[in-house]
């Protein structure tokens, strides 16, 4: 194992929740609707994008391709106005000491996530300089569950995907790993990650040990 493809939303830091507390703002002020809980599944571990199409779609309302665009930077402002406070503090259990057990281990880190804000999180969180690189998920040509941004990746850190494991919570991340190559490690419940070639029940129950293992295993196959 040469490299960890990092999920960011729900693996290193729970910042989902704020992305479902700004759709429902952003929805309230321009609809004024309310977006049900069994929604949140749909934008989790997806583009901005992506995410507004499927609460459009869901409500059943059309707008103009300007109006997208201004909602989609709109509900960027409102997150980025709820990570204020975001510090250390709110890294998952258990991320911190599988990032050192991997530094230790000559392992390189790429973040493979949706969100635009990914640098502006690690920098909030202070993990800045754990990662070896960021994928910039606007260069890709499509969003998870396409494997794309794990192909950029694993790529940012010079290495084929078959090289590395991918971290993810949502359903659309694991199939974008196992579509990618990598060995796919799910953190998260087996009835949503059934897919995942490695589960985890939550972040901090994540092992070096069991992840190298894993795809040792997955490599000989």
């Amino acid at each position: 194992m040469k490299g960890v493809l990092f999920d960011l939303d729900g693996v290193i830091a729970d910042t989902s929740v704020y992305h479902f507390q700004a759709w429902r703002k952003l929805i309230k002020i321009h609809f004024n609707l309310e977006l049900p809980d069994e929604l949140e599944k749909q934008t989790k571990g997806v583009s901005r994008t992506d995410s507004l199409k499927a609460i459009l779609k869901f409500l059943n309302i059309s707008v103009s391709q300007e109006k997208f665009n201004e909602m989609t930077t709109e509900k960027n402002n409102i997150f980025r106005n709820l990570l204020a406070s975001l510090t250390p503090a709110n890294i998952l259990p258990g991320i911190s000491e599988l990032i050192s057990a991997l530094k230790k281990n000559n392992v390189k880190l790429s973040l493979a996530s949706a969100s635009l804000n990914g640098p502006f999180i690690l920098e909030k969180l202070q993990l800045t300089d754990a990662f070896d690189a960021i994928a910039d998920p606007s260069t890709v040509a499509a969003g998870k569950p396409a494997p794309d941004i794990f192909i950029a990746a694993a790529e940012a850190i010079n290495l084929k995907p078959q090289d590395c494991v991918g971290i993810e919570d949502s359903i659309a991340g694991i199939t974008a790993i196992n579509e990618s190559g990598a060995l796919s490690v799910g953190v998260g419940s087996k009835t949503d990650l059934k897919d995942a070639k490695l589960l985890f029940p939550k972040t901090a129950a994540l092992n070096y040990d069991q992840i190298e293992t894993a795809w040792e295993k997955f490599n000989l196959n």
